[in-house]
């Protein structure tokens, strides 16, 4: 159910006690929200960090480099870098490229063996813990010189957070920097204009989509591009009606369940989507949006920070925030991910590079990221008073039931998967010859899972 919604369809307000609510239906620890930290911005954070027992300046002098997307991480991160050198005497050389260029960039640099980025934003997990591209992590936190753990508090980590970094074998190789979940996207005005209530099905999204569509507004906008960053809204129509992507170490979304998604994916982008859906990736999707191109959108929640704010978004006065759609009868599971950054198995500044993350993960760093609006993974930053300002309490609302609704298994499955790049590649061009209208959905997924399983096999 959309947050601001109840099953009337009847406008509700957001209080604190349903979005506190939100956080433990989410699985998170509830004793931590009874506790937490009333740092201020006006006051100087140092207290914050000094009450740790870490030697903060134990590699003063050191520089590290840190690579990543442009991104709500990239950006809320950004201004503090000079806040850790204070505190650390540690140069941060940060690198933030496009999403495309630095995904398809990083894995040929690291294969390279090159000992930089030291730090680095990931998504393909399985492929970097297979080519031993990615620094266990386990032992830096064992370190009683690197690490107090009681001051890092895991336990105000979402339950998601905690649970995503872990390989089959209790190792982890990664710390989640963000959390997101597909989210729907709805342009009140444009709905309202034509007397329509949120969307809460597929055929129901179909239909609205359909109805609202004029020649200068798409009905929705989701990413259709042949390429593996474009999946995530595809995943969810996948999962959302009993499909998985993997299954006994085979590509499965040749199955009737995958099929039908692909299908109503196509449907919904083919008849209501923009012109040229099937180039979409992401910042598409978000420019259409907050231009006021499209009248509904699905993709991160993260979207809510640039949505809610007036001087990027056109919208930001009667934008909504809803759950994923589903299946009559059946509740929906939308793809969720949570952003992790790794440390470089051949960096020379490991334990350097481990300090920064401890740091950017921790809880007074968090706060103050979550006020820029970031969707960060710790409970104290979702219910701080910055960040729902800055993210908007229903967009905030949505996100959590998105997350509560997600298989975070189904999930790992695919992105921990040794050949998850090219299983994805396999699927979204297939994806994309349905958008685009080239082939059925079971032709195409038919033809996907055959290149997909034969990359699997090598």
């Amino acid at each position: 159910m959309a947050q601001g919604e109840n099953s009337s369809g009847r406008r509700y307000r957001a209080s604190r006690r349903s979005f506190v609510r939100g956080l433990g239906t989410a699985g998170v620890v509830l004793p931590a929200l009874t506790a937490l930290p009333r740092w201020g911005f006006a006051e100087d954070t140092t207290a914050a960090y000094a009450s740790a027992s870490i030697d903060w300046k134990q590699f003063a002098g050191q520089t590290i480099t840190l690579a990543g997307a442009i991104h709500p991480w990239s950006h809320a991160i950004a201004p503090l870098l000079p806040e850790f050198t204070r505190l650390t005497g540690i140069t941060v050389d940060a690198d933030f490229q496009l999403e495309t260029t630095f995904m398809s960039a990083l894995p040929i640099r690291l294969a390279r063996g090159s000992s930089t980025p030291d730090v680095f934003m990931f998504t393909i997990y399985g492929q970097g813990i297979s080519a031993g591209w990615l620094e266990p992590l386990n032992h830096y936190y064992s370190q009683r010189s690197l690490t107090d753990l009681g001051w890092y508090d895991e336990n105000d980590l979402l339950k998601t957070a905690r649970a995503f970094p872990l390989w089959s074998d209790g190792e982890r190789y990664a710390i989640p920097i963000t959390s997101e979940a597909m989210t729907l996207f709805i342009n009140k005005d444009a709905l309202a204009a034509r007397n329509l209530p949120v969307p809460q099905t597929f055929e129901e999204l179909l239909a609205t989509a359909k109805a609202v569509k004029t020649s200068e507004m798409s009905g929705i906008a989701m990413r259709a591009q042949a390429s593996f960053n474009s999946c995530p809204p595809a995943l969810g129509f996948v999962f959302s009606y009993g499909g998985a992507m993997v299954k006994d170490n085979k590509a499965a979304f040749a199955s009737p369940e995958a099929i039908a998604a692909v299908e109503m994916y196509g449907q919904i982008l083919s008849q209501a989507g923009p012109f040229g859906a099937g180039s979409y990736e992401w910042y598409h999707v978000l420019d259409d949006f907050l231009q006021g191109r499209t009248a509904m959108a699905i993709d991160s929640s993260n979207f809510a920070t640039d949505i809610s704010n007036p001087a990027k978004s056109r919208v930001a006065g009667h934008a909504g925030y809803a759950t994923f759609p589903h299946l009559p009868g059946r509740a929906p599971v939308p793809f969720m991910s949570h952003w992790q950054a790794c440390i470089n198995s051949k960096s020379r500044n490991k334990r350097a590079a481990f300090l920064f993350l401890l740091w950017a993960t921790s809880k007074p760093t968090s706060l103050q990221t979550a006020a820029a609006g970031l969707a960060t993974t710790r409970v104290s930053a979702w219910s701080s008073e910055g960040f729902k300002t800055a993210f908007g309490a229903e967009a905030a609302e949505a996100a959590l039931t998105n997350l509560q609704n997600a298989d975070v298994d189904r999930a790992k499955a695919i992105l921990f998967h040794p050949q998850s790049k090219l299983i994805l590649d396999a699927f979204m061009i297939g994806v994309n010859e349905v958008v685009n209208g080239a082939k059925s959905a079971k032709d195409a997924m038919t033809g996907a899972a055959e290149q997909a399983n034969a990359a699997i096999r090598g």
